[in-house]
């Protein structure tokens, strides 16, 4: 028999030291999460920013976090579900929406810190001081003190908030939606590090961007494409995919418009939703607490009964043997 050479044995198994349980249940990018919270110890506790993007099977989640050694703390939240107030109801998952939630986190971030006059951002609509403003998706930056600050023009008091994406273990393909995030939050006014290389109309061998083609991606033009093409095709197919777009009466050439207006909303009031109070069943009330004489009282109550009804049987056997 050939000699085999044992890999595994005792000693391999008694130096196995075990991944850390969101690497082993593959959620977690620890070495992309590494540089991405590291400091610099020059700069004692000033911590890093991130612009996190999250997408579920139903919406896109967006937040600013920074670490600590206790754990992560979030200073803004926004989903697309929140997209219903700003009258988007429809299509909270596609690229659009992604946008919309990328605006509204980082909105709701700089009016929460006082900068959502100093820094504006790039608006998708018209610009009341300029008429022939017109908005491009080209990316914006601005260089100062040998460093680059991807914001339209600085301030002279306050810098940008600087953020870092967090993709997560997403894929990063041409086009992805999460770059829709990144654009919708630069757009917000935030400083998020990027290039034109991820976006929708980025041709790679040509190396060449085509601004219109992400444009239309913003503004919804895919789905009414799309939808176009159903219509004329397979209206059966169309009436069940756009079903909750026929139900808001929402035509095809109102799509553009719908975002434009969603965009104007969300930059007019960025705020979170006030809280509902919780309203239960206040028709349940819980039994109350005995106390240990009342416990007490009962015990002896339910003896007592016990005893009368032995007494009542005992008296029945006794007419029974008196007759026979």
């Amino acid at each position: 028999m050939p000699f085999v050479k044992v890999v595994k044995n005792k000693a391999y198994f008694k130096r196995f030291q075990v991944k850390f349980r969101r690497r082993r249940e593959g959620k977690t990018d620890y070495r992309a999460r590494k540089r991405l919270i590291t400091q610099d110890r020059n700069k004692y506790n000033s911590p890093k920013y991130r612009l996190v993007v999250r997408l579920s099977n139903r919406h896109c989640i967006c937040q600013i976090v920074y670490s600590e050694i206790t754990g992560d703390k979030v200073m803004a939240h926004a989903s697309s579900a929140e997209m219903p107030r700003y009258g988007l109801t429809v299509g909270l998952k596609n690229y659009a929406a992604c946008y919309c939630t990328g605006l509204l986190v980082a909105r709701r971030l700089l009016k929460e810190l006082g900068l959502d006059e100093i820094y504006e951002g790039n608006l998708t609509g018209e610009d009341e001081e300029d008429d022939d403003y017109e908005y491009s998706p080209e990316v914006i930056s601005t260089s100062y003190n040998k460093r680059t600050y991807y914001v339209e023009e600085l301030n002279d008091d306050k810098n940008p908030f600087h953020a870092l994406l967090d993709i997560g273990i997403q894929t990063t393909s041409t086009g992805a939606r999460i770059f829709g995030a990144l654009k919708g939050a630069v757009d917000g006014g935030l400083d998020v590090p990027h290039s034109e290389k991820r976006f929708p109309g980025y041709d790679r061998d040509a190396k060449e961007y085509d601004a219109d083609v992400h444009k239309e991606r913003i503004f919804g033009e895919h789905v009414a494409e799309y939808m176009r093409y159903l219509i004329e095709e397979d209206a059966a197919k169309y009436a069940t995919q756009f079903a909750e777009y026929v139900a808001a009466e929402i035509e095809v050439d109102d799509i553009e418009e719908l975002y434009q207006e969603t965009h104007a909303k969300i930059r007019e009031d960025p705020a979170k939703a006030a809280k509902k109070p919780f309203e239960g069943d206040k028709s349940f009330k819980r039994t109350a607490k005995l106390t240990y004489d009342e416990r007490k009282a009962r015990v002896e109550a339910k003896r007592a009964e016990l005893n009368a009804s032995d007494e009542e049987e005992e008296e029945d056997e006794e007419e029974e043997e008196d007759e026979e």
